[in-house]
């Protein structure tokens, strides 16, 4: 089969299926649009879109996203007319649709099967979006911003034949219509490299600029994330770190993550001044923290992924938290490398952590029981290394690469040509 990936920034999650599939005999090739050299990626043919104008300043606000998508699709549709009339034809596309770029691939290829990536429907009540009260927006039209934020999604229900989504809660956040057609299956954890090593080191440099010797004899918390903001329970972390660090005087805290935002959006200035989320919980908490204790407190940016591995096998308590949104790999990673898991109660984990089965679960808005649940798993080695063998276990079993994800995969992406309708018909 000749099949067709699209992502913007290839592989993303199509990481594991795009090779695989060229391992079958099968024909691939990614339309992506990042500027990179390269015209092939294991095994896989690159082509890529470039989009020829920006989002318009004096777009309405609500329609900005809609906007950009469409800058998008069309880039990609421009390529894609390029690529038919040189007499390519996709048996299959793969898009992930988020960024709205296999939006007209049907107008070009109307016979050709769309599978897309459902990562989330947005919802203004129930999910993300008011959540959190301290972040609450006081608009009253950003429901209206978020229905058409999801113009997207639903004009690819119109012609995508069938969805992939990588848990449950993710694929239910979509509408019956089109749920009935999304296959639940992750994107896949490699459990032989992500696994327990007791005899892991690992140096990092401290404050004062000298460098500090880890093992799985030291004691270490880890709070991971790719950016240090709201979404992803930075704030509540911090606002425990005063009382861990004072009932863990041994402990260290290593916390990876960006300056950035992925999800949420960045502080206001006017409230915050020109500041990261990162600083903003920092200042809030310093003065909570006697200089002896912060010593203890690594911030190691974003780091490179041969240097995470080690990280997760080091920790004694990894916390993990999270708004009802998309679950982050390094969770269920965390899950593999056998770590004592301290994880916010909110639906994307019930999936995979079960309360003290693989972990420990919490009121994401509370500092004061993240710190005691951290404690708690911290002084408890043999509760620690039940837990995370069984959250092991459970990783293996569902989540595993080779044995269940990736099979999975393909079946779904080889089974998409049954699918394959007229334009129009779609969901």
């Amino acid at each position: 089969m000749r099949f067709l990936f699209v992502h913007q920034n290839f592989p993303g999650q199509f990481k594991h299926l795009a090779p695989a599939l060229v391992a079958r005999g099968h024909e691939v090739t990614a339309l992506i649009m990042r500027d990179i050299k390269a015209s092939e990626w294991q095994g896989v043919q690159l082509v890529r879109y470039s989009p020829t104008r920006g989002t318009s300043r004096e777009v309405h606000p609500w329609v900005s996203d809609f906007e950009t998508k469409t800058i998008r699709g069309e880039a990609a549709f421009r390529k894609a007319l390029e690529m038919r009339d040189s007499g390519y034809r996709p048996d299959a596309i793969i898009a992930h649709h988020g960024w709205g770029e296999s939006l007209f691939l049907k107008e070009v290829w109307p016979e050709t099967a769309l599978g897309i990536y459902c990562e989330f429907y947005y919802h203004p009540r129930g999910a993300d979006t008011g959540f959190d009260p301290e972040f609450a927006t006081n608009d009253p039209g950003d429901a209206c911003r978020l229905r058409l934020k999801n113009l997207n999604n639903l004009l690819h229900f119109e012609t995508a034949d069938a969805g992939i989504s990588p848990t449950e809660w993710q694929a239910s956040t979509f509408p019956p219509r089109f749920r009935e057609r999304i296959t639940v299956v992750h994107d896949g954890i490699d459990t032989n490299v992500v696994a327990p090593n007791p005899n892991v080191q690992m140096a990092i440099t401290g404050q004062d600029g000298g460098k500090i010797a880890l093992d799985r004899g030291s004691e270490v918390i880890t709070f991971v994330n790719r950016n240090l903001e709201p979404y992803r329970g930075y704030h509540i972390f911090m606002r425990a770190l005063p009382e861990i660090l004072a009932r863990r005087p041994n402990a260290r805290v290593l916390i990876v993550g960006g300056d950035g935002v992925s999800y949420g959006a960045r502080p206001d200035p006017d409230t915050y001044g020109e500041k990261s989320w990162r600083e903003v919980f920092i200042d809030e908490v310093r003065n909570r923290i006697p200089d002896e204790d912060w010593a203890r407190v690594h911030f190691l940016g974003n780091i490179r992924y041969e240097h995470f591995i080690p990280l997760l096998q080091l920790s004694t308590v990894h916390v993990y938290l999270t708004y009802p949104f998309v679950l982050s790999w390094s969770l269920l990673e965390a899950m593999s490398a056998g770590c004592g898991i301290v994880a916010s109660d909110t639906q994307p984990l019930q999936e995979a952590i079960k309360h003290d089965v693989t972990g420990r679960l919490f009121n994401f808005f509370d500092p004061q029981a993240l710190a005691s649940e951290v404690c708690l798993l911290a002084e408890d080695p043999a509760r620690r290394e039940k837990l995370g063998e069984q959250a092991r276990a459970f990783a293996i079993a569902n989540y595993d690469l080779q044995s269940v994800c990736l099979p999975r995969q393909l079946a779904w992406a080889e089974g998409l040509t049954s699918h394959s309708t007229d334009a129009g018909h779609g969901a």
